[in-house]
């Protein structure tokens, strides 16, 4: 599990509410989400970090196997990938082609 996050002291520029919300998401997940996924019908990009990432890239890619039509891109740059490789974030979504 991810422990508790707590709010930097500094103002952020993001959504802090975000965060807990997400990790509790993540702590505990719905079981039905996943079986939810082959009802998307938006087109579908999954882009992953890498060996470097602290997300499994395996659950990434059989998230992608999922949903019907999404592809799976993976650029090494670990979570903040548009941060590290915009370049090649930028890329993967242009190819993308929606």
């Amino acid at each position: 599990p991810r422990p508790v996050p707590q709010r930097p002291d500094e103002e952020l520029d993001f959504d802090w509410p975000l965060v807990p919300a997400i990790d509790a998401q993540l702590n505990d997940p719905d079981p039905a989400g996943r079986e939810l996924l082959g009802e998307i019908t938006a087109p579908t990009l999954v882009v992953g970090g890498g060996p470097r990432s602290q997300i499994a890239q395996e659950d990434l890619a059989r998230t992608a196997r999922a949903i019907p039509g999404a592809e799976f891109v993976t650029i090494d740059a670990g979570h903040l990938v548009h941060t590290e490789r915009p370049e090649e974030f930028l890329t993967a979504l242009r190819s993308f082609g929606i």
